[in-house]
């Protein structure tokens, strides 16, 4: 299987280099000093599941690569559309444009760029940074993924990448209702994401203290009941599930949204808790602890330029 992966950052490093290690034909689009380091000393991966390097096709120019069967995008969400509107040099008439990118609205984007018909929706659960040029941090979490086309069907493009994270040995899932999947994830990173990156602090400490475990709850909460507004019904569990996930993960662990504020990078916010925000006004909804984390970090959202 010929697959491109267009970010690569954390998520898209380390799957995209399970899958290079497993024998997929990966060929990765990056930038700046990360691509010139995944040229020179190839793509490293500093894992709590184990280390591993191996030497990468790497570019920043998707025509460079030509078509794929598979395309994995893992850009931040604030460059979707950036994103979208280099895919046409990866796509064949029957690539499938999988994205594993934060929030709930990615999908839409990218079909309006490219096609409905060509999207797969898809979550993943891992801790992963790029911790300096050309070398990727795994820092936790299960690093599954869980995904599927957008009408629910079980395609054959669909069932080969499945069996290529098989391969590369990434627990994954494939689901005919993706959309209440992203929406169950969406409620746990914006607790997780908002909690740590508002505070500035790892997640054991916010579990240390019982007003900000109060809050990640409420959090956790609120995007259930958005998403219930929005037409998708999630397990009577959630809250539960995503309080009792957090409290099993490591103590110094943190969120994409820590890392990107704590080094001044340009946030997430509004694909996470903006967009909960803004979507709740439509429905009436009160989401008071989302709108705090929203203007807590709304002043950082562009980083330090």
């Amino acid at each position: 299987m010929r697959i491109g992966v267009v970010g690569t950052g954390g998520l898209g490093g380390y799957f995209g280099g399970r899958l290079a290690r497993a024998g997929a034909d990966v060929h990765f689009v990056a930038r700046g000093a990360h691509l010139a380091a995944l040229r020179s000393d190839g793509l490293r991966v500093r894992s709590v599941r184990g280390d591993f390097e191996l030497p990468v096709n790497a570019t920043d120019d998707p025509a460079e690569i030509g078509a794929c069967d598979v395309v994995l995008v893992c850009v931040k969400s604030f460059d979707t559309e950036a994103a979208a509107a280099s895919l046409p040099p990866l796509l064949h008439d029957r690539t499938g444009v999988l994205t594993l990118q934060n929030g709930v609205d990615n999908e839409e984007k990218l079909a309006a760029a490219i096609g409905e018909e060509r999207v797969l929706g898809g979550a993943a659960y891992i801790l992963a940074s790029i911790s300096e040029p050309g070398v990727i941090r795994d820092a936790g979490g299960p690093a599954s993924i869980i995904f599927g086309e957008l009408d629910g069907s079980r395609s054959e493009r669909a069932e080969r990448l499945l069996g290529w994270f098989d391969r590369a040995e990434i627990p994954a899932r494939l689901e005919s209702d993706i959309r209440a999947h992203l929406w169950d994830k969406f409620a746990f990173i914006c607790a997780l994401a908002g909690m740590t990156a508002g505070s500035r602090r790892p997640i054991g400490d916010i579990r240390a203290r019982p007003e900000s475990w109060a809050m990640f709850r409420r959090v956790v909460e609120e995007v259930v009941a958005l998403a219930e507004a929005e037409g998708v019904h999630l397990a009577d569990d959630t809250v539960d599930r995503h309080c009792g996930f957090a409290e099993q993960l490591e103590p110094g662990g943190t969120s994409s949204l820590y890392h990107d504020v704590v080094h001044g990078k340009r946030l997430e916010l509004e694909a996470l808790h903006g967009f909960v925000v803004r979507r709740a006004r439509r429905h009436s909804l009160a989401v008071p602890a989302c709108e705090a984390v929203y203007a807590l970090l709304e002043p950082s959202a562009e980083g330090d330029g």
